[in-house]
């Protein structure tokens, strides 16, 4: 299938830290104060019951506070997780949105284990849209077709491209949105099949881009020279996407595998 170019993206059990620092609710403000006061790396910590993810507890929650208050009562609870499973890629979107530095990982279960922060998320290298990515389409396109394609990097309009993907989440849009406003975003990979531009990678770019009255966007495009039968074009066709205002916007949707804590909890009980 063409879709096997795009390969299995990296996940956050891969590069989370596991030896993670946590206080306990019993704990008094000052104890935890002079624990973020002596430490080079903490400006905060998971607050855990035994494994269990109670709470969070930063530097400005116990400015305050009395130096005798148990943690429990001035520590955040309504707090944004990780699972192990989440795609890196999601959970430095929810970082880059939510202006937090670091995000605790939790199991099914709601137990603690492990915590991805900036540094781990630049560590995991994130996958672009690099021409290593591109050049693993073409040789996908050409296993399966078996003729040569070639490669080129231009500016496409929007309005002519053809979606291959019906169905885009709109939290998402917001992440892509940032990344343009801030020159941050990689470019598009379409597919020039004979004139009929198809849109293999990019769909929540393009959105975003439109929502900003953006005309045109920088892309690699793959050129098949003659009008090939591809997998991707009928994917549009069944699903009568002709243009990019074909694409549905969801916006009850929220990722699956990204819950507050309290939700995890109630789960569990």
């Amino acid at each position: 299938m063409e879709e096997a170019w795009r390969g299995s993206k990296p996940q956050v059990g891969e590069y989370m830290t596991q030896d993670v620092a946590t206080v306990a609710p019993e704990a008094t403000v000052e104890e935890v104060a002079v624990r973020i006061a002596e430490s080079d790396n903490h400006s905060g910590y998971p607050v855990c019951d035994r494994r269990r993810v109670e709470g969070f507890v930063s530097a400005r929650d116990l400015l305050l506070a009395d130096d005798g208050e148990p943690i429990w009562k001035v520590m955040s609870t309504n707090l944004i997780v990780a699972h192990p499973e989440m795609k890196v890629t999601d959970a430095a979107r929810v970082i880059l949105r939510s202006g937090i530095q670091k995000l605790p990982v939790v199991d099914d279960a709601g137990n603690l284990v492990g915590i991805i922060s900036n540094a781990d998320v630049i560590r995991s290298q994130i996958e672009r849209a690099t021409p290593e990515k591109v050049g693993k389409l073409i040789r996908t396109l050409q296993n399966i077709h078996g003729v040569n394609f070639e490669r080129t990097r231009r500016t496409v309009p929007l309005d002519d491209l053809v979606p291959t993907q019906g169905r885009v989440y709109a939290d998402e849009l917001e992440g892509r949105r940032y990344e343009l406003e801030h020159g941050l975003a990689e470019p598009l990979v379409v597919i020039d099949n004979a004139g009929a531009i198809l849109l293999a990678d990019g769909h929540h770019r393009v959105l975003a881009a439109d929502r900003l009255d953006i005309d045109e966007m920088d892309a690699y495009v793959i050129e098949t020279g003659e009008p090939l039968d591809l997998g991707m074009a009928r994917t549009a066709q069944k699903e009568n996407l002709t243009s990019i205002d074909d694409i549905e916007v969801v916006d009850y949707a929220r990722h699956p595998l990204v819950e507050t804590t309290k939700r995890l909890q109630s789960e569990s009980e």
